[in-house]
């Protein structure tokens, strides 16, 4: 199966201490890490450690933080042919402050990921021959994401779109029935929808919107509480919701838990799985994101997946 990931690719560099700053104050770190992020990147890198055949199309600036980055992303198997170098923008960066209790706060600097807009798309076309799933995120233009989903739609492939980070401004009406499936978490939810899932029910109730609005299926994520999904009606299938029950684990970091989730739904999906055994595939594997430290470096390997599901 193959994956095709448009979205953003940036050096990350994160802290880990007691305590998160408060505004103004400054505290003392224990360690630190140079690493691979972006969650175009995160979730490329998760894809291909499940087994996937993965390429990404991303844009980083002609730097050696640039040069670092696609020299990971490439080291975790994906195909990086079609990301090209900006010589105007720098490569994007976040700076990521984590806690004891896995706790973070990030601050992105997008640069190079937001010139990557509808022309560099359709330079890398060839990309998604023979994908199953495309898989998109909000660190790039939205125009080029919505152009990356139509040509997909065109194609038969399947769309798998997180709306992460919280989008500041709606999202366009003609992208929501481009989507196969959107994956919310409770605060992109709120910017979404005006609400904020704070239950099961409540975020069943969000799902079910978001498919009214034209997505084919929706899965709010609510962390340790587990996620809840809707489906419309299909060809064939009838309309579907139900709560995936959360897996039991002690954090670490939650960096990259939504982006190993949303890895594991379109390899799930790339595979043939129904969307309630993809969700609870994707579960398994935020589950597990969360044990380890750092971004892409915390996704799990396929083995380990397999065992979680196995003995729960």
């Amino acid at each position: 199966m193959s994956v095709l990931v448009v979205g953003s690719i940036n050096t990350d560099i994160t802290t880990y201490g007691e305590a998160l700053p408060r505004i103004g104050e400054t505290v003392m770190g224990q360690s630190y890490a140079i690493e691979l992020g972006g969650k175009g990147a995160n979730q490329a890198a998760a894809a291909s450690r499940l087994g996937a055949k993965v390429e990404f199309v991303g844009r980083v600036g002609a730097d050696a933080f640039g040069e670092l980055a696609l020299a990971r992303l490439a080291e975790f198997g994906v195909c990086v042919r079609h990301s090209t170098r900006d010589p105007r923008h720098a490569t994007g960066i976040a700076i990521i402050g984590v806690d004891t209790m896995g706790q973070n706060a990030i601050t992105i600097v997008p640069g190079a990921n937001m010139s990557l807009d509808e022309a560099g798309f359709h330079e890398a076309m060839p990309a998604l021959e023979g994908a199953k799933v495309l898989m998109l995120q909000l660190e790039i233009p939205i125009a080029t994401c919505l152009a990356a989903a139509r040509a997909a739609r065109e194609r038969g492939v399947m769309v798998v779109l997180d709306p992460a980070p919280a989008p500041s401004k709606p999202l366009p009406g003609a992208l929501y029935p481009l989507i196969d499936v959107i994956t919310p978490n409770e605060t992109e939810t709120e910017a979404l929808l005006g609400f904020l899932p704070r239950t099961g029910e409540e975020a069943g109730r969000a799902a079910r919107e978001l498919v009214s609005r034209g997505t084919r299926a929706a899965i709010v994520t609510l962390g340790a509480r587990g996620a809840f999904v809707a489906a419309s009606k299909t060809a064939g299938g009838a309309e579907m919701q139900a709560l995936v029950p959360p897996f039991a684990v002690t954090p670490i970091s939650t960096v990259a838990a939504g982006d190993c989730f949303n890895a594991g739904l379109a390899v799930a999906l790339a595979e043939g799985k129904d969307l309630m055994n993809a969700a609870r595939f994707a579960s398994a594997c935020g589950a597990l994101c969360v044990t380890k430290p750092g971004s892409a470096a915390s996704a799990p390997r396929r083995n380990e997946v397999e065992e979680l599901l196995a003995r729960t």
